[in-house]
């Protein structure tokens, strides 16, 4: 057939639109926009007993009739057409990279228990809570896109962060702490030493003052233990206060045991676990040496 002139030429210039669209045009994952959002090397993928991904029906399908489904807005939500999404972790599954999808649910407000390090009923809840939120259908498994989408939202979590519902690894202590008796205070782990003679008795999670009112570094001594003490200057309970600085101590923190790190202390080191301090308490003597270092 014969083209007139007039509609050969805009025909031609749509083509060339359309081409140089083509060449141009990029796919740029949700919340990767500078290209430098990869998985973790350390990601494991699932046992090989984890359950395979559900996917919902394709609501473009057929019925069991074998017509055309009716559109419904109910409808779960799909993925485009292509391959599904790999599956990185799911109910049933461990590790330090399931610990690190807790600690981020939990910063975007998903999930408020752990993290354990378990992918529990609580973590595949929070995961298809959060996959529905954004679009993405609730398989309550953790997969890239989920996973992606989790890391654009969210930072990458510090020790503490990981360790809130225990005690977090402590590091090397510092030479300091190697003889006599010594409460071992790293600002880097966030994490208290009971020590004899280099030989590590007890370990627990603390927290430090904030920067307007820091904990002091150094070594000091055990110079006062306070059992139901009550501090004048802010009113509030300090239980099992071993006093080693001025007004700051080790002591139990009601507040650090509700809220973890999302609070301070003015200056004490705070320890939540009763149970513990109140051991260390019984332990610790006048005169027993205290290392604050980072």
């Amino acid at each position: 057939m014969r083209i007139p002139g007039r509609s050969a030429a805009v025909l031609a210039a749509l083509v060339s639109t359309a081409a140089l669209a083509a060449l141009s045009g990029c796919t740029v994952q949700p919340g990767d926009a500078d290209g430098k959002h990869h998985l973790p090397v350390r990601i494991q993928l699932p046992s090989s007993n984890a359950p395979a991904v559900t996917r919902s029906a394709a609501s473009g399908g057929q019925s069991a009739s074998g017509g055309p489904a009716s559109p419904a807005s109910s409808a779960p939500a799909t993925r485009p057409a292509g391959p599904a999404p790999r599956v990185l972790w799911s109910r049933g599954d461990n590790g330090s990279g399931v610990r690190e999808l807790q600690a981020r649910l939990r910063q975007a407000d998903w999930l408020f228990d752990g993290p354990t390090g378990t992918y529990d009923d609580l973590t595949e809840r929070a995961v298809s809570g959060f996959q529905g939120k954004r679009g993405l259908p609730r398989t309550g498994e953790l997969d890239t896109v989920t996973w992606q989408r989790l890391l654009a939202m969210t930072h990458r979590p510090g020790r503490w962060e990981l360790y809130l519902m225990g005690v977090q690894p402590a590091d090397a202590p510092d030479p300091r702490c190697l003889t006599g008796r010594v409460l071992c205070i790293s600002k880097t782990s966030r994490t208290l030493r009971w020590m004899v003679d280099g030989r590590t008795l007890q370990t627990m999670s603390v927290r430090f003052g904030s920067q307007y009112t820091p904990t002091r570094e150094g070594v000091f001594h055990v110079y006062w233990k306070s059992r139901h003490h009550v501090s004048t200057l802010y009113d509030s309970p300090m239980p099992y206060a071993l006093f080693f600085s001025g007004g700051q101590a080790v002591h139990y923190s009601y507040d650090f045991a509700a809220r973890g790190y999302a609070g301070g202390s003015h200056g004490c080191v705070n320890v939540r676990d009763e149970a513990a301090i109140a051991a260390l308490f019984a332990q610790a003597r006048v005169g027993d040496k205290v290392v604050v270092h980072w």
